[in-house]
């Protein structure tokens, strides 16, 4: 028995050492710091000892921290926020980044899909922070784009970032503007790992390219999609900071439409420097999003046991 563990170890050797430095990394930054949950139930004060004693010395507070959240006046503004905005881009996002996935399949020149696909791409790696001077750029109350060319037109400038009404629809096309690349090309991986033969077949019994799309296409990617939504379900009560941190460049007059669970968590640490409210907050959101993926995956395995994430 040990004679086959050792060989079995050997001939997958190469294979563990490449395993090593993701498992390393998860280990390090994601699992030991979950050691740190016991803060969400604690008020943290910082102690002489280092962490580790400040963490012992703090006095127990059991869910007060967790108060923070929903003790407040904002508490239905940064829920509704949240979870509005992240309901909204999961559906928006999936039928525009199958869509463009689609499109990019059937684009006939292979180095033109290329050049689309990278274009598209390409803002995924942007920073928020470089992404929200480019958003300046055409907002600026002073010298933006847009005022620009309101003002050629014969129409008064406005002051975009004292203007909530209109930050929904910006805060939505920034977000898919930096998301849809991703989202494609993980659907255009799927769409192309399907049986060229399957598309053949079609064409031989006269099948329209809609058609091919509709019930060979569509369908192969379905498995994908769910996954997807699942994962998507699991972060609706997580926010993406640097999105509504720094695209609306702080605004207190935003705040109505940008102010998010974890931009008011921050705010908070900032002006308090409770950590435990942090760390309550972060410890929330995760049980959230755990349940929520356990409950969805559990509906899809009723429905379709094949395309349930496990």
């Amino acid at each position: 028995m040990a004679n086959v563990k050792s060989q079995s170890f050997k001939k997958n050797f190469a294979l563990t050492m490449m395993v090593l430095p993701g498992a390393l990394w998860f280990l390090i930054f994601k699992y030991i710091p979950m050691l740190g949950i016991v803060i969400a139930f604690k008020d943290f004060k910082i102690s002489k000892g280092g962490f580790f004693a400040s963490v012992i010395n703090s006095e127990w507070v059991g869910l007060k921290n967790f108060k923070f959240l929903f003790a407040t006046n904002d508490a239905y503004v940064i829920i509704r926020n949240t979870v509005g905005y992240n309901i909204l881009w999961l559906f928006l996002g999936l039928f525009i980044s199958v869509f463009f996935a689609i499109m990019l399949n059937e684009i006939a020149s292979k180095k033109l899909a290329k050049v689309y696909q990278t274009a598209m791409f390409f803002p995924f790696f942007l920073s928020w922070v470089v992404v929200s001077y480019f958003v300046f750029a055409f907002l600026s109350s002073e010298s933006g784009f847009l005022n620009k060319m309101l003002e050629n037109m014969g129409i008064a400038a406005k002051d975009w970032y004292m203007e909530p009404k209109y930050w929904p629809f910006i805060l939505t096309f920034v977000s898919l503007w930096k998301g849809t690349g991703y989202n494609s090309v993980v659907y255009l991986a799927a769409i192309c790992g399907i049986d060229k033969t399957y598309y053949e077949a079609a064409m031989i019994d006269g099948a329209t390219k809609w058609e091919q799309i509709k019930y060979i296409t569509i369908p192969s990617i379905k498995p994908m999609m769910i996954m997807m939504t699942i994962l998507g379900i699991g972060r609706i009560f997580s926010a993406d900071f640097g999105l509504f941190y720094n695209v609306p460049r702080n605004s207190g007059a935003l705040y109505p439409v940008t102010n998010v669970i974890d931009t008011y968590v921050f705010r908070g640490l900032m002006k308090m420097g409770n950590i435990g409210m942090s760390t309550a907050a972060g410890l929330f959101q995760s049980l959230v999003g755990f349940v929520l993926i356990l409950i969805t995956n559990k509906v899809v395995n009723r429905i379709d046991e094949d395309s349930a994430l496990f």
